[in-house]
This record gives structure tokens, sequence and C-alpha cells, in this order.
């Protein structure tokens, strides 16, 4: 992965086909405390306590196109590797949460990239999930979710092709704003 949006992309697109209807997904940017924390949180099936302590090893997955399952165990590798870690919490029927914390200030801390664009792509190809996003930069935040952007759309179902760039640039205008970067 090239950037931490894809690893957030991936992460958060695992909890939607797992038959999540709810989903929470947090960016937290602190200078301060020189970290970058990532979480993605859903109420999906969740996972049994056997499969959760293997879910770091690339050869456990769920999936039955392909044996491995690298976005876990890259996001656990890109945390350590800045003196950061992945923590998972799960439990059958009750969905699950895994937060990353990355030190910035690490040479091995991969950039945030587009984590607005991201954040848009994972809205808009999941209509049928109530998606929770928040991004907080040293105290600055911007917070959206599914029912924000549905009331604003008046009725046009977040899938339409009609919406994909306007909310790309609410996210990204919002973001920039918590960043101290808008006008």
């Amino acid at each position: 992965m090239k950037d931490l949006s894809l690893h957030l992309l991936d992460i958060a697109q695992n909890s939607m086909v797992v038959g999540s209807t709810h989903v929470r997904i947090a960016v937290e940017v602190d200078s301060q405390l020189d970290a970058v924390r990532l979480e993605v949180g859903d109420d999906g099936r969740g996972m049994d306590e056997e499969f959760l302590r293997r879910v770091a090893d690339p050869f456990t997955t769920t999936r039955t196109t392909r044996k491995v399952g690298l976005g876990i165990p890259l996001l656990k590798q890109n945390a350590e590797r800045t003196g950061g870690y992945l923590r998972i919490e799960s439990a059958p029927g009750r969905g699950t949460r895994v937060e990353a914390v990355l030190r910035p200030s690490s040479i091995d801390c991969l950039p945030l990239g587009d984590i607005g664009g991201a954040a848009a792509m994972m809205i808009c190809s999941n209509p049928h999930v109530n998606v929770e996003f928040s991004y907080v930069r040293d105290g600055r935040s911007f917070e959206v979710s599914t029912h924000d952007l549905e009331e604003a759309l008046e009725g046009i179902p977040l899938n339409d092709a009609s919406v994909y760039a306007p909310i790309t640039e609410l996210m990204r205008s919002g973001i920039a704003e918590a960043d101290g970067l808008s006008q």
C-alpha cells in the first residue's frame, strides 16, 4: 500500500462486505503526541477468539477467491515499523474495531494520501451502509455521515454518478479545513 488512505479503504471495505449496516471511520492526527490514529469499527458479524488471534497472519483469510489476506498484516507491519501498533477487538455478532497508531515522525511512516477521496468512495459505493466519518487534526475536526449526505441530497441516491464528485469535494475541503489549509 502506498499510503494510509488505501489501508483505511481496505479495512473499511472488509467491514462493509461482512454484513455491517453501520461503519465508523475515524482519522486523528495529533502533532503533540506524534501520532496518526486510524480506526474502523463496525456492527458486522465479528470474529471468534481463534480467528482473531490469527487475523494478522497473511495466510488467514475468509476469502474464497484467494488464499492470502494482506490488508491487516500490512497495516500491522506499517504501524509497527513506525513505533506504533495495531489493535483489533472483535466478538461474534458484535462487530469489530480495528485501530492502528503510527508515528508520523518516523521515516517509515506512509503519507496520509487522499483520505477524502477514499472516504467518498466508501460512502458512494456502499449506499446500504450507514457510514460515520470523522477527521481530527490537533483539535480541529470534520465529520459527516451517510444520513447527513442523504438528507442534503434530497432523494438522490448516494451511488448516483452525479453525486460522487461533489461528495469527494466536500470530503476533501472538510479535511483541508481541519488541516488548517482552507482560506
